[in-house]
């Protein structure tokens, strides 16, 4: 029996998606025609893809990148909708995340002072860290670098230093996002008398020595850690801190916040990271 098979046009009526968006999913693999004329290019499409056509226009109206949509349509129903929860959740938890950070700069800009994290300190001895560098634009980016690095420690499989002092860090040396790149900076201590020969190992990696300092710190907790939209009030809660107390940042510090994550003999298995944000002061 042959399917009767719609031109572009009126399939663009019935599933409410212009013949431009039509186009589009076709190149991108999403919604594909049942047929295209050989001779003309003309594009036809089946009655039972409006389903697939009326996903798309949804998933689309939830904001969801069509990289992800991709994936979505492509799984059986029960998958797909554990992956639109999963999207949902998360996109729940920035949302609340940018919600805090609105709030927090409405009530500063009125006046109003309060503390949002607790601020603790600690001494940090001096040590010998490889470093990569690197300026990136949009986490996207952020999260790309810090797995080139994880890579790179695990390629060469550094030895482990214990405690906090020995974690492996970033400093944000500026403002990551669409508009500003940065730069980061990623560190991983070593033991200084290994220093020389670990570093001569390790090419994509720059020696340098940092000297003992005191560190302001955030305590944050295991991963996944508070959503991106809430490190600036992380990072605002240390500098008002700092500013409030008889310290300097010192030159480490004063223009990096660093986050460090701590691996070690004592994580248990299956569980990220503990982490925090510091910022070193005199």
């Amino acid at each position: 029996m042959q399917v009767q098979l719609m031109s572009i046009g009126e399939f663009a009526r019935h599933s409410r998606l212009s013949p431009k968006a039509l186009r589009l999913y076709d190149e991108l693999g999403l919604l594909e025609p049942a047929r295209v004329d050989d001779d003309s290019g003309y594009r036809y499409y089946a009655a039972s893809q409006l389903d697939r056509a009326w996903l798309i226009a949804a998933l689309r109206q939830l904001q969801i990148p069509l990289a992800e949509i991709k994936v979505i349509v492509a799984l059986e129903p029960d998958a797909a909708a554990a992956r639109i929860g999963a999207y949902w959740s998360a996109t729940e938890t920035q949302h609340a995340a940018r919600r805090d950070l609105a709030r927090y700069l409405i009530e500063h800009l009125q006046g109003e002072r309060h503390a949002m994290y607790e601020v603790a300190t600690r001494n940090i001895p001096a040590r010998s860290v490889l470093t990569v560098r690197r300026s990136v634009e949009g986490m996207d980016a952020v999260w790309a670098f810090g797995k080139e690095f994880i890579s790179i420690l695990r390629d060469h499989d550094l030895p482990r230093m214990d405690g906090r002092a020995g974690a492996f860090y970033c400093i944000w040396w500026g403002e990551v996002s669409d508009d500003s790149d940065g730069p980061l900076e990623w560190c991983r201590p070593v033991p200084t008398d290994q220093a020389q020969r670990l570093a001569a190992q390790v090419p994509e990696l720059v020696l340098r020595d940092e000297p003992a300092h005191r560190e302001a710190f955030i305590h944050l907790g295991t991963w996944p850690h508070p959503d991106p939209a809430q490190w600036p009030l992380i990072t605002h809660s240390l500098r008002s801190w700092s500013e409030e107390q008889p310290v300097q940042p010192t030159e480490l510090g004063a223009l990096g916040v660093r986050m460090t994550y701590l691996v070690d003999a004592t994580t248990p298995a299956g569980q990220g990271p503990d982490c925090d944000f510091a910022l070193p002061f005199n």
